[in-house]
């Protein structure tokens, strides 16, 4: 490794194979490795390390402490053929984990973004489309993709090889099966699984380890059981979680979700008999 000085006139590691854009912004502490690609008007934050081979295209904006792994794609034109060059942006927050051969494209439309939050944690081959807006601690395994404008909410866990179609959106502390075909919204705090998704109950271990109190845990059952087990309208069960369900921040965030449900909601599986 070679030192090199970044415009904020601290030092950061940079392989001599490595090609830099004059126009990048380099934090310091960055570690660069072999035959990376740094683009046009790229931001990378403090103390983040970048893998051999691994591209970070134009308008890139990376936070502190994020690491991307060997031959991932950041920041690359999107697959989209509504895209005619524009200047758009891929915007990734702090210590947030990259692995191999994944790809991440910036945004469709002038002056909009891709966004994926912090301490999130994108594995192996896992893809994140054009205008996707990812939250907080969310956990993608293997070959997981998300189509584009898709919206995922903090501390969901999406499994391996699990496709999630455009415009759809997943609540917070949602988790997703392995291989599942996601074409309609996940309530929040849900667990789904199948071809299409179906829910299977409440995701109690995520809720859980989310640190939720035990009496909003309780408020959350209360809601599901009307809103998959009174055989109510999508409407209908709205209205009676809000007369019947005390108030927290959990149900009334389950409320906001169903009421912008634009795409449909997973519906329970029949045949399970859960929480």
């Amino acid at each position: 490794m070679m030192k090199m000085e970044s415009n904020d006139e601290m030092l950061a590691n940079i392989h001599p194979t490595a090609v830099i854009s004059e126009s990048a912004h380099i934090g310091k502490d960055v570690t660069i490795g072999p035959y990376c690609v740094i683009g046009d008007y790229v931001e990378i934050g403090d103390g983040s390390i970048i893998g051999p081979h691994a591209v970070i295209d134009r308008w890139t904006t990376l936070g502190k402490g994020c690491r991307v792994f060997q031959f991932a794609s950041v920041g690359a034109e999107p697959q989209d053929l509504k895209f005619k060059g524009e200047k758009s942006w891929t915007v990734i927050g702090d210590r947030t984990t990259i692995r191999e051969g994944a790809t991440i494209h910036r945004a469709t439309g002038e002056g909009n973004e891709t966004r994926i939050g912090s301490d999130c944690l994108l594995m192996a081959y896992v893809h994140i489309a054009h205008n996707c807006t990812l939250g907080n601690r969310v956990i993608m395994s293997n070959l997981a993709s998300c189509s584009g404008h898709a919206t995922v909410e903090d501390r969901v866990v999406i499994g391996g090889m699990a496709g999630v179609h455009q415009f759809v959106k997943i609540g917070r502390n949602a988790m997703v099966g392995g291989m599942s075909k996601l074409v309609q919204d996940v309530v929040p705090y849900t667990l789904v699984d199948g071809h299409p998704a179906k829910v299977v109950g409440l995701n109690n271990v995520g809720i859980s380890r989310a640190g939720i109190p035990l009496e909003s845990r309780r408020l959350i059952k209360q809601a599901y059981k009307i809103l998959y087990r009174s055989g109510l309208s999508l409407p209908e069960a709205i209205a009676v979680i809000e007369q019947e369900v005390d108030s927290c921040d959990e149900v009334e965030h389950f409320l906001r979700f169903l009421r912008n449900a634009e795409r449909g909601i997973c519906r329970e599986r029949r045949d399970f008999e859960g929480n």
